[in-house]
């Protein structure tokens, strides 16, 4: 089964390290990425939420915002998309997620159209 692992952390806490810093986080990641490259069936980094737009089309009328649709002390920051066995085996994988420690992962069944 897929599981989408949304990776949720304070974007101000990432623009405020150091470059050594935020090098070193990069390279869990791809620690991460080579750990469960069986399993990742995708994923990416987000950018800041300041590049977003909020598209909402009610009532045949498209609106268009700027930014996220909530105010949230915590930000999307990316995703991975994995394939695992259990919800169990895909909350493993999200805990070892180099900024669970920092943050928070929702982990989502995804759901299959036939």
């Amino acid at each position: 089964m897929q599981y989408l692992l949304l990776i949720y952390d304070q974007e101000k806490r990432w623009t405020k390290l150091s470059a050594a810093d935020q090098n070193s986080e990069y390279t869990e990641f791809v620690a991460f990425g080579k750990e469960f490259e069986k399993e990742i069936r995708g994923g990416n980094g987000l950018q800041p939420t300041p590049t977003a737009k909020t598209v909402r089309a009610h009532n045949g009328k498209t609106q268009v915002t700027d930014g996220p649709f909530a105010e949230t002390k915590e930000q999307l920051g990316g995703y991975y998309l994995v394939e695992a066995n259990d919800i169990d085996e895909a909350v493993a994988i999200a805990a070892k997620i180099p900024w669970a420690r920092h943050g928070s992962i929702e982990v989502r069944p995804i759901m299959i159209f036939s």
